[in-house]
């Protein structure tokens, strides 16, 4: 019997991503599907740390307080090397609080743009609480910030993110599945997968 869990993001792509990679034993439903369920208007979840691990934790926290369920949070950033792993927790939101994905990049890449170290990493921190228990599963990916976007595919930093395992093409320009092989997520993910489904 498919098992639900609740992932703590309004982010679709973010759901798709995730359910790809753990298949069918688990149902993700997302914080919408939880407003819908509870007749509530959207769930805003704070996130005030400056650690991806302290965010992803009282994310997960907050969730299952309002719903009573299993449930996971994610938390993931970008870190550049030049600008002392700048825009890390705050990627989402890097260039204000109406931030766009073009927006910060455009911020990015005018940051980054005198600098000589260009290397960069992907981390993303899922934190699990399942049967009263905490778990934590993390994964990175390194790579580079190349001058200017391409591709069309994922989304956030991904146009300007050329990762080491595949240096021909931007993380915008991999398929989901080549993406899904390498990415800081998949590899969160995976351990994340092999936790529920030992």
């Amino acid at each position: 019997m498919t098992q639900e869990l609740i992932f703590a993001t309004g982010n679709a792509n973010k759901v798709k991503e995730i359910q790809a990679i753990l298949g069918n034993a688990y149902s993700i439903k997302s914080l919408k599907h939880i407003a819908q369920e509870q007749a509530k208007g959207a769930i805003i979840l704070k996130e005030p740390f400056d650690t991806l691990e302290a965010n992803a934790k009282t994310k997960a926290e907050q969730l299952k307080e309002i719903s009573g369920q299993d449930c996971f949070a994610e938390d993931s950033g970008l870190f550049v090397n030049g600008l002392n792993g700048e825009p890390g927790v705050f990627s989402a939101r890097y260039s204000g609080e109406n931030a766009t994905d073009s927006s910060n990049i455009e911020l990015l890449l005018k940051n980054l743009k005198d600098k000589e170290d260009k290397t960069a990493y992907f981390k993303t921190v899922i934190h699990l609480i399942k049967d009263e228990q905490h778990f934590t599963f993390t994964g990175t990916c390194e790579g580079k910030i190349i001058a200017s976007p391409i591709g069309e595919n994922g989304f956030g930093y991904d146009p300007i993110f050329i990762a080491n395992a595949i240096p021909q093409r931007s993380f915008a320009q991999l398929t989901k599945e080549e993406k899904n092989t390498i990415s800081h997520r998949a590899k969160a993910t995976a351990l994340f997968a092999k936790h529920l489904n030992p």
